[in-house]
């Protein structure tokens, strides 16, 4: 029988339900609520997400069409097996301690290593260096270097001191001065010759090594600055034709200079909208290099390095961190990405030690030799909802990039500070959410583990006094989500350290049983993000009994913990006996019984603190008020 036929006869007992069915169906489901702000997800990237999608969202989607490995690489490079390079970069500058490290990740199942080379400015160095490593078997990446022309001849006379071809040799070096002037808001663009180290490097690596990389686009630096996932791509993009059109004008082809560019994005939590991310890049890449006539079609491939966001990334509960690079290690590779580099869980706080390197490594090897993510190429593929996404994130992230074109290419658009303004707008925008906790970060903006220090485990201090000489441009700035947490959680720790006590909230809980016990836990966690300690009970019977617990406890701030309607009655009554005893004790009630707050605050309660509080100004308040800012 015809495979159609068959399908046919196999559904023939279930009726096609249309589209305008299940909309009907689900409004009146909804009972008059409001569609758009019930079911539909408006995200940061500019777009909307439906509650549902259907084949018929497919039907214009031409790129559909393709197969893996070929025009326009949305379901990636490879047409026989989604098998990555797991990568491992070590930013030691001892030699012998970054060798050590990468043989031994070598040895452990690593197929590329990256090493800071800044201070190697001999043969001898890098002979040291790489001493030991099979140079055909593991890519070698320079991931920061104060002169990359140099490096890579170094790196040369390395591979012909071994008498080794150099159509062998994979790898790439971070060359990439558009990010330079990005982050340092200084340009190493000089007159004429902007481009002269980039030619240099083009046309070595053709001549010599014609498999390495030798120009990166460091898009993984808008993510962890705050950006949407649409403004990393276009940026990236926009970044990647900057250098493509300067070289083709003078007088490289796109076949020459295309496959030695490397994309470096980053992978945050956002999953699927990740998976889609990737799959969206590879598309527009192929569409930007196609108008350059490309005599081969797969100069038209984006080699993409996926390295884990380091925007969400913690140092309080940061083995949590580890749970975090796995769901993005995972959306790397089903979004098919060329390698991966998943970062060390403790990385915010520390140099990575032989754990957690190996931890990183282990989750690669996982997705490989346990989950098979490398065995099926595309998984993602027909899924109407990735699909989707991908089409959107690809017209928006289009969008963008043609509008920085519009102004003058990428660099024109960061010396002018646009690129620098539209990514603290999604900054900003991302901190407000996280601060009001509609971004949950666990273990630092919810559900903290309140007996951790890590104060005594930090290793990298930032001295924020640190005075920076004046630059002609504005800088990208990097930072983690949760920071402005972190900041308030160690000043209590070192309040502490200093000697002094440690400061303790009393959940006075009476009343109502459902209210109390969930108005203590939203008090727990208001207050243990600062690190304070919370004196928590079961319930008290009477106010009288809680007065006195209260009293006799060694805390300086009580929250009562009750139903909006006995608050009426119990709130002033239980002020009044803890402020008549101690009126330095401050009384806060967990809650904003709006019809009563003002009697409330005329019966002596100091603060409420609720779902709409600011947080950080709140827990800041009251560390001033403690001493201990």
């Amino acid at each position: 029988m015809d495979p159609q036929e068959k399908n046919k006869h196999l559904f023939s007992e279930f009726p096609p339900v249309s589209t305008e069915q299940w909309e009907e169906l689900i409004r009146y489901d909804l009972k008059g609520a409001d569609y758009d702000k019930k079911l539909i997800w408006k995200t940061d990237e500019g777009f909307d997400v439906r509650p549902y999608y259907r084949g018929e969202d497919l039907e214009n989607l031409e790129y559909l069409r393709s197969l893996p490995g070929d025009y326009p690489f949305v379901r990636g490079n490879k047409n026989q097996r989604n098998n990555w390079i797991i990568r491992q970069d070590f930013h030691s500058a001892d030699l012998h301690e970054a060798n050590r490290l990468a043989l031994e990740a070598i040895a452990k199942g690593t197929d590329a290593v990256g090493f800071n080379v800044k201070e190697i400015t001999t043969h001898k160095q890098i002979n040291q260096l790489l001493e030991g490593i099979d140079l055909t078997r593991t890519g070698i990446h320079f991931i920061s270097s104060r002169s990359y022309p140099l490096t890579l001849e170094l790196f040369i006379y390395e591979v012909g001191h071994r008498q080794l071809g150099g159509e062998k040799i994979s790898g790439s070096i971070n060359f990439d001065p558009i990010s330079f002037l990005l982050l340092t808001g200084n340009s190493c663009f000089s007159g004429n010759n902007n481009f002269e180290e980039a030619e240099y490097l083009i046309n070595t690596a053709y001549k010599r090594l014609p498999e390495m990389k030798v120009i990166t686009v460091n898009g993984h630096y808008y993510q962890d600055a705050g950006s949407t996932l649409v403004q990393e791509l276009a940026f990236s993009l926009a970044s990647g034709h900057e250098y493509l059109s300067e070289l083709v004008s003078k007088g490289f082809s796109a076949d020459v200079i295309a496959p030695r560019i490397q994309f470096c994005l980053a992978t945050g939590s956002d999953y699927f909208l990740e998976i889609a991310k990737l799959r969206a890049a590879r598309l527009l890449w192929a569409k930007i290099v196609e108008q350059y006539h490309p005599e081969n079609q797969g100069s038209m491939n984006m080699f993409i390095h996926s390295v884990t966001s380091m925007r969400n990334k913690t140092i309080y509960d940061p083995f949590v961190n580890m749970l975090r690079t796995t769901t993005e290690g995972m959306a790397a590779a089903i979004g098919n990405a060329d390698s991966i580099s998943i970062l060390p869980f403790d990385l915010t706080y520390k140099d990575p030690d032989d754990f957690s390197l190996r931890i990183a490594r282990n989750q690669q090897l996982i997705f490989k030799e346990e989950s098979h993510l490398d065995k099926t190429i595309d998984p993602a593929a027909g899924s109407y909802y990735i699909e989707s996404l991908t089409d959107s994130i690809a017209f928006q992230a289009w969008n963008l990039f043609k509008l920085v074109e519009e102004k003058g290419g990428m660099i024109a658009c960061i010396k002018s500070g646009f690129v620098q303004v539209e990514v603290e707008k999604s900054c900003r925008k991302k901190s407000t959410d996280i601060i009001q906790r509609k971004t949950v970060s666990i273990g630092t903006n919810q559900y903290p583990n309140l007996l951790e220090n890590m104060l005594e485990k930090i290793e990298r201090v930032h001295d924020e006094n640190v005075k920076e000489p004046a630059v002609p441009y504005k800088k990208l700035k990097i930072s983690r989500s949760t920071e402005v947490f972190e900041t308030l959680r160690l000043a209590t720790e070192r309040h502490i350290r200093n000697g002094n006590k440690k400061p303790s909230i009393f959940l006075f809980t009476i009343g109502n049983l459902a209210m109390r016990k969930a108005r203590a836990a939203f008090a727990t966690n208001f207050f243990g993000i600062a690190g304070y300690e919370i004196i928590d009970n079961p319930g008290f019977s009477t106010v009288e009994e809680g007065v006195e617990a209260a009293v006799q406890s060694c805390s300086e701030i009580i929250v009562i913990c009750s139903s909006d309607n006995e608050y009426t009655l119990l709130a002033p009554e239980i002020c009044k006996g803890i402020k008549g005893q101690d009126p330095g004790k401050i009384v806060i009630i967990a809650g904003y019984p709006n019809e009563i707050i003002d009697s409330l605050k005329e019966a002596g309660i100091d603060d409420f603190i609720h779902l709409r509080s600011n947080l950080i100004e709140t827990l800041a308040k009251y560390h001033k008020k403690l001493g201990i800012l």
